[in-house]
């Protein structure tokens, strides 16, 4: 059984151990404890959305145009790419209306063809969910969670939204887009924490908790700071999270699956705009898990929040990538174990001086998901680093020591 702890390597010999296997096995009493009261988290997932899926998947599969076959569903970003500009506007409009369920989630596809599958495969969704509601041989658990589904694939349908991924599956995934993809010089893609669902992805209530509200407030941010720049924000929740603070939540399976995920967006985004990554809660244990496969274009990864990222420092994770860290000072996640016992937990906790992140300020964030509020220095950093203006971030020390070294800054 591995035990990684920071610090615990730091030991000179001679010096009594005992202090650091003291916090070894208070750290696994505060990891078992939370297992034992919240459960080995085992959440039904409505599984509704799977036929549309797999129909959707059993038909591109069969499916020709011009006498050519189309990719497989998980083909390369490349093939994909090259198979799309190979066709006419025409052909392209026909297999997004003809296969919502695929076009629209294929790494690689346009973005607006996408967009156009999506907003068709919600609307399918949407019918699917609205007859579930009125099914009376359902439990009324079930008819209410289907009539929130509905409501929620209604809402993202809406004209003028750019949903970039939809999979009704299990409790649903999906990302949009706000600013022109297209165009963009800068790109930013925020990736969410645990009870992240379809339903979760945009709120009405705490509406800044959700990633639509934490994209939203942030593409807004970056627009008031750099007003001519060219920027887009991608709320992306095309992962599968844990729900609720359970095993799934302290281990890193689901981590290793959306990672898979966030390297093909990564690498399927069109143009040649960079990216930056802010990663919330479980999120970072994601992009941590990514990171060292993530391409050059992704310069910044920024962790709010973190229980951990799956690695004992910046070093082992590498990337090429700007790492950040910030926590509010009332952020319970400052209380979860930062180690990894078999399986269990996840590394290093990144706002430690011995993972050498560049530390942000957080001031006036309130708690673990006050990091998007307008008016606080997190959201404030989080623009900046998106717009690229890396001279007036403020750093956690109050110096300008998480500046040192970027090129163009007072402290390069």
């Amino acid at each position: 059984m591995n035990v990684n702890v920071p610090g615990s390597a730091r030991l000179s010999p001679g010096t009594d151990p005992r202090p650091a296997a003291l916090r070894v096995l208070l750290a696994l009493g505060v990891v078992f404890l939370m297992l034992a009261t919240t459960g080995w988290t085992a959440v039904h997932r409505p599984d509704a959305g799977t036929s549309l899926r797999a129909a959707g998947l059993a038909a591109w599969s069969a499916t020709r145009i011009g006498g050519r076959t189309v990719p497989p569903a998980d083909a390369p970003v490349r093939t994909v790419a090259r198979f799309f500009a190979g066709l006419d506007a025409s052909a392209r409009t026909h297999l997004a209306d003809a296969h919502p369920f695929v076009v629209g989630n294929l790494a690689g596809a346009p973005a607006e063809l996408r967009y156009r599958a999506n907003a068709q495969a919600l609307l399918l969704a949407e019918q699917v969910e609205l007859a579930r509601s009125r099914d009376v041989s359902l439990t009324p658990a079930d008819r209410t969670a289907a009539g929130r589904r509905a409501h929620r694939f209604a809402s993202l349908a809406e004209p003028g939204r750019q949903v970039l991924a939809f999979d009704p599956t299990g409790g649903g995934r999906v990302a949009e887009v706000f600013g022109d993809l297209d165009r963009a010089e800068r790109i930013s893609v925020i990736v969410p924490g645990v009870d992240t669902d379809a339903v979760t992805f945009e709120r009405t209530q705490r509406r800044l908790t959700s990633p639509v509200g934490m994209a939203e407030s942030l593409y807004a941010a970056q627009r008031a700071a750099a007003p001519g720049a060219r920027t887009a924000v991608i709320a992306w929740a095309d992962y599968t999270a844990p729900a609720g603070v359970g095993v799934d939540a302290a281990t890193g399976r689901m981590a290793v699956d959306g990672a898979a995920r966030l390297e093909a967006l990564a690498a399927a985004l069109p143009g040649d705009a960079t990216v930056a990554l802010f990663c919330h809660s479980y999120g970072s244990v994601v992009c941590g898990v990514a990171a060292h496969a993530l391409p050059e274009r992704v310069t910044d990864v920024v962790a709010a929040g973190s229980p951990g990222m799956r690695a004992g420092s910046v070093a082992e994770l590498r990337t090429s990538a700007r790492v950040w860290a910030m926590r509010d000072a009332g952020d319970w996640i400052a209380d979860v174990p930062h180690l990894e016992v078999g399986g269990l937990g996840h590394g290093a906790d990144p706002v430690s001086p011995e993972f050498g992140a560049r530390l942000l300020s957080s001031a006036g964030a309130r708690l673990h998901t006050g990091y998007f509020e307008p008016g606080t220095d997190s959201l404030d950093n989080f623009a900046k680093i998106g717009t690229g203006a890396f001279g007036s971030v403020a750093c956690a020390t109050g110096d300008d020591a998480c500046r040192r070294g970027i090129s163009g800054t007072d402290a390069d």
